[in-house]
């Protein structure tokens, strides 16, 4: 039985068709780029908001332009995503063995794998928002918005339960019953996977001499794309250790670690948040403690932020931190989730 298995998920060394582990691997790679460099730019935020803040509101824009323009990189170099060439996989057309990636198949897969997840990521945004809303009630119950809102929520969860089961299921029927596809990314695509082959390499390292050899190079175009393969190479031959270091970060911030820190250590107060001058709002704050510093009257549902302890009237700071995602007299980054309703003490 266990001779079938191992025989089922390995591949044999002259068979061009990657494993299971192999494709696996090479989707797990990207998924761990994206929150790192979230973090980082988290960090940078939180050090300077006034001059890395914009990075932190356009997080997603920003990284879809860097992973377009890394991906088109690589599928027009080796016909294979950026993961996908670090395991060494390329991409084929359906009934080919061979060449480059052309017309709809090209063009397919880039879309595939960069304006997907960036969709993917701002449905569930805009899901955990209405999800917010809905706790605390910010729309009218009787409203046509609101009972959209409601229909939306409910089908979410299905809806995200049968796209990971059409996941599950290619891989089932890849590893069981020998089909060509893992994903039904690569279905549409209308590609497989295969391994990269000598011929290849050498094929590629022509292409990419003859593309440095060519008058073309020496335009504005040819040094923006060779200065783009020097950072993809970079990228490539560093990311040994970067996976490292991204499972590093993944363990330090992981819930059990930073109880252990936090039992072994004793953090040191932070200093006084840092006023900016914002628009429509005045940095001085209202000299009785009972008013809302935006709306300058007396709250109402008294909310804290997490991130500056800075407390305002509920629907106030909701809609300012959710146009804004800062905190209105620190300017700290902030998100929705880092509101805290403070609730007193029945006189």
């Amino acid at each position: 039985m266990a001779e079938h298995g191992a025989h089922i998920t390995t591949a044999s060394p002259g068979d061009e068709r990657p494993s299971i582990f192999e494709v696996v691997a090479q989707e797990s790679l990207m998924a761990a780029v994206r929150p790192a460099l979230h973090h980082v730019v988290k960090v940078l935020a939180d050090s300077n908001p006034a001059r890395f803040g914009p990075l932190w509101r356009w997080f997603d824009e920003l990284y879809t332009l860097f992973d377009l323009l890394l991906q088109q990189h690589y599928l027009s170099q080796a016909s294979a995503s950026f993961s996908e060439n670090f395991y060494g996989l390329k991409r084929v057309s359906m009934g080919k063995s061979s060449g480059r990636l052309q017309g709809k198949e090209y063009w397919r897969s880039l879309a595939l794998l960069v304006f997907v997840p960036y969709l993917r990521v701002k449905l569930e945004k805009y899901v955990n928002r209405l999800g917010e809303e809905e706790d605390y009630s910010i729309q009218n119950p009787t409203s046509f918005s609101k009972r959209c809102y409601k229909a939306v929520l409910a089908s979410y969860p299905f809806v995200k339960l049968s796209w990971e089961g059409c996941f599950l299921f290619y891989q089932l029927r890849y590893i069981l019953w020998s089909a060509s596809h893992h994903s039904p990314m690569l279905h549409l695509a209308g590609v497989r996977l295969a391994r990269l082959t000598l011929e290849d390499i050498q094929a590629m390292d022509v292409t990419s001499e003859n593309t440095t050899s060519t008058p073309s190079a020496l335009s504005m175009g040819g040094i923006l794309k060779k200065a783009l393969g020097g950072v993809s190479m970079t990228l490539s031959s560093s990311l040994s250790l970067g996976v490292f270091f991204l499972q590093f970060l993944e363990w330090w911030y992981s819930t059990e670690n930073q109880e252990t820190v936090k039992s072994l250590s004793s953090l040191p107060a932070p200093s006084a948040p840092i006023h900016f001058e914002l628009e429509a709002y005045s940095p001085l704050l209202p000299k009785l403690k009972t008013v809302c510093p935006l709306c300058r009257k007396v709250r109402v549902n008294d909310t804290a932020l997490g991130t500056s302890g800075y407390v305002f009237c509920y629907r106030c700071a909701y809609y300012y931190v959710k146009n804004h995602q800062r905190c209105p007299v620190s300017g700290y980054p902030t998100e929705l989730q880092h509101l805290i309703r403070l609730y007193a003490p029945d006189a």
